[in-house]
């Protein structure tokens, strides 16, 4: 009986964890599915209404990505001062707010300080959930990263619904997804209440030499940054440009999201065999032949082919990463860490929609400034490759379990 019971007691453990990864997951539905991929599927008709060129569109995601990056820097800091749960859901219920007041205004300069904070908002959540997802198990952090698929899906279905309500669409899929947002808030508290106490405890600021091993992660991590949010802001645009129609275009957000949402989970195990860089440079490889489809074979079916390939190995960038900080950090170490790994990613946001968008207008022609994404993902694989796998798990384990509090003393192989 008391093996039976011990056996109940596990059953009931591990079905809490799935629910508080699950609830975690949400905070990537708001902050990226709805905040930051979302915009690619409703920046045709807002360019269109508002008279933007392609600069100007990539100008939003560019003020997105440096809040962004100040988000990711000031993560830790924050979480130290205000606790986890605050942060947490406080950054999540900022994030659906802007989205709200996003669908209020058409004014440009009004747009950029939205997405500005916008993108703050987002980074907290998203740099400050994977810390917890990766406290929780780390076969559970797959289900963390399905966020991201689950937030495209539901927009490839609220928004071109909104915009079949006439030219203000645009404002109305906004607003549905903030209100999508603030609801999500619900089962994210609920599901973070059951989050044992040790994992909301506060972070400790990355080390320089914690920095300087991981440093070919940095880079490589910011140029995957800039090639997949290219792909991401203009992917749509430029399906308009080869004729699609907007429910094509839906079809093909929406099967980019299942993509995501059902490849993330069998990523844990294949990246857990790679050492050193080898998971991300793996990662950029497939994401990179993902954008390849739609630029060398216009037409339908080839994006069909490119959200498949694109969609089921994008979302494995940040996950090969955090999993990356895991194994080379202690566990005080995590949030800090994965927020410097994400302020690169965001620096690599923030310049390749701006720069994707000069060369669309420069050449007059959206495919020239599409094809930057492929390059920036090549190069992203060169440098990860570079990245050597360092003894550091077996050494946090002992102190965890010593309970040393000292960890200046720790060494890489």
């Amino acid at each position: 009986m008391a093996t039976m019971g011990t056996t109940r007691t596990r059953e009931r453990f591990s079905l809490s964890e799935m629910f508080a990864a699950l609830g975690l997951a949400l905070g990537p539905v708001v902050a990226l599915g709805f905040s930051r991929f979302a915009y690619s599927l409703l920046l045709p008709p807002m360019r269109e209404q508002l008279h933007w060129n392609f600069a100007q569109a990539g100008g939003l995601n560019t003020s997105n990505a440096i809040g962004y990056i100040i988000g990711t820097l000031i993560t830790a800091w924050v979480a130290q001062r205000l606790g986890n749960r605050l942060t947490f859901l406080g950054s999540m219920a900022i994030s659906a707010l802007i989205l709200l007041l996003s669908g209020a205004t058409s004014t440009y300069t009004m747009l950029l300080v939205l997405r500005f904070i916008g993108g703050i908002s987002t980074a907290i959540t998203f740099v400050l959930g994977s810390a917890l997802a990766a406290r929780i198990r780390p076969t559970l952090m797959p289900v963390y990263f399905t966020g991201p698929g689950l937030g495209i899906i539901i927009s490839g279905i609220v928004v071109p619904t909104a915009l079949t309500s006439g030219s203000g669409g645009w404002r109305l899929g906004w607003i549905i997804l903030g209100v999508a947002a603030l609801v999500a808030l619900i089962p994210t508290w609920l599901a973070y209440r059951t989050l044992p106490k040790q994992n909301t405890q506060g972070s400790a600021m990355l080390r320089l030499g914690d920095f300087r091993k991981l440093s070919p992660t940095f880079f490589g991590y910011l140029l995957f940054g800039a090639g997949y949010v290219t792909y991401m802001t203009f992917v749509i645009a430029l399906l308009h440009a080869q004729g699609a129609t907007p429910w094509m275009s839906a079809l093909f957000f929406i099967i980019l999201g299942i993509a995501s949402a059902l490849s993330t989970l069998g990523w844990g195990p294949i990246l857990a065999r790679c050492k050193g860089g080898w998971g991300p440079a793996i990662v950029s490889a497939i994401v990179l032949t993902g954008t390849l489809p739609v630029l060398l074979y216009p037409g339908f079916p080839s994006a069909l082919v490119s959200a498949i390939i694109f969609g089921g190995s994008f979302m494995a960038g940040p996950t090969a990463v955090t999993g990356l900080c895991r194994r080379h950090l202690h566990s005080s170490f995590w949030t800090a860490g994965i927020a410097i790994m994400t302020a690169g990613f965001a620096v690599g946001q923030a310049i390749g929609p701006v720069l994707s968008g000069w060369l669309s207008d420069y050449t007059g022609n959206i495919s020239a400034g599409v094809w930057l994404a492929p390059i920036l993902l090549l190069l992203a694989l060169v440098i990860a490759v570079f990245q050597q796998e360092h003894r550091l798990l077996e050494e946090h384990k002992h102190d965890n379990n010593t309970g040393h509090k000292d960890h200046s003393t720790t060494r890489s192989s």
